[in-house]
């Protein structure tokens, strides 16, 4: 009965959300992940986005970023599927003027228009923020860049991760620079978008103004650097490869194997969490040596605090261990693989989108998970 009570408040929920923007207009001038993940947060929360692909190109690029176990005749992809629900799709040539006119047709009563031009090319196109203006003067022109507006080098997620120093922190000292599984760069550009077109629609409810929002993906990696920019700025620390360990916090990040062979991670944060950590695998006497009363101390000893847990933790079966650690509030968590975090498909389906359309069935994660309440 619970589990339908709760089924039943967050479709409530969804559809409460999915109204929250439900007379907003946004033209998507974007291709690629960072611009489409912004009209697509835009989609499910109402909002009414119309999507411009190039027609003299068969469309956004990611249509044919295809894994080699997908259909090979399909016009669209599962990378293009994540980031593409909800919206009208227009194939056009904006060189042609009746196409440039349909667009500028949307634009007239628009609320938000999401670029991502190289520099040069909205003018060229005739996208531009100034032309826009004058057409719309209250529109939010927003505009993603790679490495500024006026640069005109082509950026991709991988060179913004070398060169923002994520892929240097990334990895272990045996692998070397390890670029992250996701776009990760793309999607916190998003964010900056996101929250950017968020404050100008906030400033237009106020003045009645439009406004151009824009961000480069390096300004939102660097942005993101977060501690570990603060270690480089106040105590020069270079942070390199050390895999998933936390240069200030210990044991975090260091990984263990369970008795049933699973990994598992802790990422213990205070001196009463390890303390805990210590009473559950029975080695109280760990957390009254002086090299790990303190967190201070665990980072300074940290190898060989890894090598007396890891013993421990292989005589618990991964299940009753968590169930512990969980009861407890000692923070772990079981490494799992894409294909085990959506296995649990009752609980996991709040999370996905679907939507049918001449292409097919396609499948995606929600991308506004936040909740709103009154």
């Amino acid at each position: 009965m619970k589990a339908i009570e709760d089924k039943s408040i967050f479709l409530f929920q969804i559809i409460m959300m999915n109204k929250i923007f439900k007379d907003l207009k946004v033209v998507e001038l974007a291709n690629v992940l960072a611009g489409p993940a912004v009209g697509m947060f835009f989609a499910e929360l109402g909002a009414k986005v119309t999507k411009i692909e190039n027609l003299t190109t068969n469309g956004d690029i990611t249509r044919s970023w295809k894994l080699a176990s997908e259909d090979k005749t399909s016009t669209m992809s599962a990378y293009y599927a994540s980031a593409n629900w909800g919206k009208k799709v227009l194939m056009l040539d904006l060189t042609k003027e009746k196409d440039k006119q349909k667009v500028y047709k949307l634009l007239k009563s628009a609320d938000i228009v999401i670029t991502n031009y190289k520099a040069g090319d909205d003018k060229k196109l005739g996208m531009d923020y100034k032309t826009i203006k004058k057409i719309n003067p209250q529109i939010i022109y927003s505009h993603l860049s790679g490495f500024g507006e006026n640069n005109k080098r082509t950026a991709f997620d991988l060179v913004l991760q070398a060169e923002s120093g994520f892929m240097f922190m990334n990895g272990t000292p045996e692998s070397g620079p390890v670029k992250m599984p996701v776009a990760l760069i793309d999607i916190l550009a998003a964010h900056q978008l996101k929250e950017g077109i968020l404050t100008a629609l906030i400033n237009k409810m106020r003045t009645g103004k439009g406004s151009k929002v824009s961000v480069s993906l390096f300004d939102s990696a660097v942005a993101s650097l977060a501690n570990q920019a603060s270690n480089w700025l106040m105590a020069k620390h270079n942070p390199t490869a050390i895999g998933s360990i936390h240069p200030n916090i210990a044991p975090y990040g260091e990984i263990f194997f369970t008795k049933d062979k699973k990994q598992l991670v802790l990422a213990i944060g205070s001196n009463k969490q390890f303390e805990m950590l210590c009473i559950i695998l029975k080695v109280e006497k760990l957390n009254t040596k002086e090299e790990y009363k303190t967190n201070t101390n665990r980072v300074i000893n940290r190898s060989a605090l890894k090598v007396a847990l890891e013993k421990e933790i292989r005589k618990f079966n991964s299940k009753e261990l968590m169930e512990v650690f969980i009861k407890k509030d000692v923070p772990a968590g079981i490494i799992k693989s894409i294909k085990e975090v959506f296995e649990p498909t009752a609980e996991m389906q709040k999370h996905i989108l679907e939507e049918k359309s001449g292409m097919g069935l396609s499948k995606r994660v929600r991308t506004a998970v936040f909740k709103i309440t009154s």
